[in-house]
């Protein structure tokens, strides 16, 4: 199931078929029984636990259903601490990213103050702050209405586009099928096909 750089892969399946499994075995969270998971050619499960934890500050990046943003921080401290526990505090990046989002200006103010669609927002640039090879997105758009979905759902795949790195999305969502470069349909028995999107096939042709 390969992924590329500016290509997101949409994992779709029914619920309960285990696609929030399928993203923790490819950061190395859970343990796989069989196969590789190789990452721009580091085998993740090859590594020792406190060198997985390395791997995933730097090289990971992940945006989940329930935001996880801290609330005793800042927004501005929420997008840069990947950046801080890598011990390369980046004031600008973090500014650069907030304005990517659309979220310039709001560094100092306190997560409880934003809705659920700006802080989605907050977590898409707290993932994409550092740079990482790969992002893992579990229903990023799960607690949103759908018309905030639909708006953060389109500036997750642009911004990672617009960063370089490819992406792992599981989502009932069916209009992220149409923004995916490939789709992964997932069974209780494992993967049941694979195929490349007609967004997949307009950006290999440039048309």
């Amino acid at each position: 199931m390969p992924a590329r750089s500016q290509a997101p892969v949409y994992v779709a399946g029914e619920s309960g078929v285990g696609k929030s499994t399928l993203l923790n075995c490819v950061a190395g969270l859970d343990r796989i029984d069989a196969g590789r998971v190789t990452i721009d050619g580091t085998d993740i499960h090859a590594l020792a636990e406190p060198a997985q934890a390395t791997f995933r500050r730097s090289e990971l990046g992940f945006v989940f259903q329930a935001f996880h943003v801290l609330p005793h921080l800042s927004v501005g401290a929420n997008v840069g601490l990947p950046l801080l526990l890598q011990k390369r505090p980046d004031e600008a990046r973090v500014a650069a990213m907030l304005e990517a989002v659309g979220l310039g200006g709001f560094a100092a103010r306190l997560p409880q103050t934003l809705s659920g669609g700006q802080l989605q927002r907050v977590a898409i640039a707290r993932a994409l702050v550092h740079r990482p090879r790969l992002i893992l997105a579990d229903e990023p758009t799960g607690n949103l209405d759908p018309a905030t979905a639909e708006r953060v759902l389109t500036l997750l795949m642009d911004q990672v586009r617009e960063q370089g790195a490819a992406c792992l999305l599981a989502t009932h969502s069916r209009s992220a099928a149409a923004r995916a470069d490939r789709a992964v349909t997932l069974t209780a028995t494992g993967i049941a096909e694979t195929g490349i999107t007609e967004a997949g096939v307009a950006n290999r042709t440039g048309s």
